[in-house]
């Protein structure tokens, strides 16, 4: 079959901090632990949809159809390790991390492998990038939505190797950090404080003014785990903002919040939120789903 180019995003994954666990626990047992975190890396290429071309000794590369679902897979490698892969040991506990580095363009797909440009500037990108870091090129921002262009930011304009001109270099920003905050003592607290009653199956929750901030999804660290398939591990975060509370979709597939009858959709966007409802994390309520937090405010 004759070579085809297309258009792809070429994906690069190195683990960071095995050298350590080799000393530490030993060949074998180090080993064990690559291939696991290997095999949780390629779970997730495949659950974005992507391909793993190949895997070269802790690193694997993999391709996507576009910038977006690579991103997204990128963000959920990075979260799935932070949650899942920590060894304890007598030295303490040793964790392992990635560096990740991606870039969209034209490439050769042959014989199960994939060359071209955008395969050695995907390299570069990874070979840039620190540990816990996503690294890529302005070319595969400009492929973004809006939401995820403004998850990065501007570091470096770099020399890359076969390119005559130098390159601009974004980091994509994983983490989710709280942005919106308020100056304490700024404004008088409201009169009347709001609470917000979470319940998902036997679990109850609480917000209010002492407990302002609640992450839900499929992480085991979130603080209410939903066992949903298509939640993200860090889905959506719960707000409690100057006596009213707000829903911030943080996830790749986004939530649903069911409430007056009416179904609201939000990914990567926030709403307030009041009264009595349900909320889904990446599945529609027209698909009956399962796995649903219950919400109910007292305002």
């Amino acid at each position: 079959m004759a070579p085809k180019t297309t258009n792809l995003t070429i994906l690069f994954a190195d683990i960071s901090g095995s050298t350590r666990l080799y000393e530490v626990l030993g060949d074998g047992p180090a080993r064990a632990k690559v291939a696991s975190c290997l095999q949780m890396l390629t779970d997730v290429t495949e659950r974005h949809n992507g391909t793993v071309i190949k895997t070269i000794g802790d690193e694997i590369m993999c391709t996507f159809p576009n910038a977006e679902v690579s991103v997204a897979a990128a963000c959920d490698m990075h979260e799935m390790l932070e949650d899942d892969i920590t060894e304890q040991t007598t030295a303490g506990p040793i964790s392992l991390s990635i560096r990740v580095g991606l870039h969209h363009g034209p490439a050769i797909l042959e014989a199960g492998d994939v060359f071209g440009d955008a395969v050695n500037v995907a390299a570069r990108m990874a070979s840039m990038s620190k540990s816990g870091q996503i690294i890529t090129t302005q070319s595969t921002i400009e492929e973004l939505p809006p939401i995820l262009k403004a998850s990065s930011r501007f570091i470096d304009r770099a020399p890359v190797k076969g390119k005559k001109e130098t390159m601009d270099i974004f980091e994509v920003l994983w983490q989710q950090e709280d942005v919106t905050r308020m100056s304490t003592g700024v404004i008088p607290e409201p009169v009347q404080r709001a609470k917000l009653e979470l319940r998902y199956h036997e679990q109850n929750l609480t917000m209010n003014d002492e407990r302002n901030s609640v992450v839900m999804g499929r992480s085991k660290a979130a603080d209410i785990a939903v066992a949903e398939a298509l939640a993200s591990r860090q889905h959506v975060r719960l707000e409690y903002r100057r006596g009213k509370f707000f829903i911030i979709d943080q996830s790749t597939n986004g939530t649903y919040v069911f409430s007056d009858d009416n179904e609201a959709f939000l990914r990567r966007e926030e709403m307030p939120i009041s009264g009595a409802g349900m909320i889904s994390l990446g599945r529609s309520f027209s698909e009956n789903p399962q796995e649903v937090v219950h919400f109910k405010t007292n305002g």
